[in-house]
C-alpha cells in the first residue's frame, strides 16, 4: 500500500485536513518507535512515544502490517517486519557492487568500446543500476539507470532465472507469459528451460537481439561472500560489432568485482 493510498484511507476513516505527508511522518514515527525497541512493543507503548491517540496508532500499524514493515508479535505486540529487512538488502547490495563494480567497468570499457551494465534482480525483472559508456559506443538504445527489463529477454536476467529451482523458472513463465519484445525472444517455456541450462552450464549468458533488435548482450555473474549471486555484468553491443573474444574481459572482470565482495573462486583443478 502506497502513501498516497495510506493518506486517503486515513482521510476516509475521519482523520479530515491532514495531508498525506502527516500520515507518512506518523508512519515514521511508529517505525522509528519500533526500532528502539529490542523486543515486541504494545499498543500503548508506541502511542505514547508517538503522542498519537492509540486508536490513530493502531489504525497506522494495521496498514504498515498490510504491506509488511510490520508484524504482530505476541500479546497483542508489534515489531519490525521483514519487508524492511528484504528493502535493506536491496539498498546494500547496490550500494556496494556498485562501488567494486565502477572502476572494473570503466577498464572493461575501454578495453571494448562498447556499453558496460550493472544490474541486480528485482522481482520478475531486472534493474539497471550503473554502467560505462561513451557516445562513440554508438548503442541503438541505451537503457536509463534505474530502468527495468523482463529476466527473460536479458542476459543478466537469464542468469539470474538459471540459479533458480524448475518449479520457479515454471512459475515465473506463468506470471509473466514470456511475453516478447522482437521477433527474437524467448516465448515458449520449454526453449527458455533449454536456453538456462545451457546458461547454468556455461556460466554466463547471451541475448541475441531478443530485447532490442541490432543490439546484442554478454553477461557473467558477480557473487557475494556466501557465494550468492547478486548481480550481472553485461555487454551490449550491436550485433555486428560483437566479438566473442571479448567474453574472457568480461568473465574475468565479473570475477574480480565478485572479489571485491568477498567471493574467493573454487581453485581450479
Amino acid at each position: 500500500m502506497s502513501a498516497n493510498k495510506l493518506a486517503k484511507k486515513a482521510k476516509a476513516t475521519g482523520e479530515v485536513g491532514k495531508t498525506a505527508i502527516q500520515v507518512v511522518e506518523r508512519m515514521m514515527n511508529l517505525l522509528d518507535a519500533l526500532a528502539e525497541q529490542e523486543e515486541s512493543s504494545p499498543l500503548k507503548v508506541l502511542a505514547e512515544q508517538t503522542g498519537l491517540h492509540s486508536s490513530t496508532a493502531h489504525r497506522i500499524l494495521n496498514d504498515l502490517i498490510a504491506c509488511r514493515l510490520v508484524e504482530r508479535g505476541d500479546g497483542g505486540t508489534y515489531r519490525l517486519g521483514l519487508k524492511l529487512l528484504e528493502l535493506g538488502n536491496l539498498v546494500k547490495a547496490r550500494l556496494s557492487v556498485r562501488e567494486a563494480a565502477q572502476i572494473p567497468m570503466r577498464s572493461l570499457h575501454k578495453l571494448t568500446g562498447e556499453t558496460v551494465n550493472l544490474s541486480l534482480r528485482q522481482g520478475d525483472e531486472i534493474i539497471y543500476v550503473d554502467r560505462a559508456y561513451s557516445e562513440r559506443s554508438g548503442m541503438q538504445v541505451v537503457r536509463a539507470i534505474g530502468g527495468r527489463a523482463p529476466l527473460h529477454l536479458t542476459s543478466v536476467g537469464k542468469l539470474f532465472l538459471a540459479s533458480d529451482e524448475p518449479t520457479q523458472v515454471r512459475a515465473y513463465a506463468t506470471r509473466t507469459g514470456l511475453a516478447g519484445h522482437t521477433r527474437n525472444s524467448i516465448t515458449e517455456v520449454n526453449s527458455l528451460e533449454s536456453e538456462l541450462s545451457k546458461a547454468k552450464n556455461l556460466g554466463h549468458a547471451h541475448d541475441h537481439e531478443e530485447l532490442e533488435l541490432g543490439v546484442s548482450c554478454l553477461a557473467a555473474g558477480i557473487f557475494d561472500d556466501s557465494g550468492k549471486l547478486v548481480a550481472g555484468l553485461s555487454l551490449s553491443a550491436p550485433t555486428d560489432r560483437m566479438q566473442a573474444d571479448w567474453l574472457k574481459a568480461l568473465q574475468e572482470t565479473a570475477i574480480q568485482i565478485s572479489k571485491g565482495l568477498g567471493f574467493k573462486p573454487k581453485p581450479k583443478p
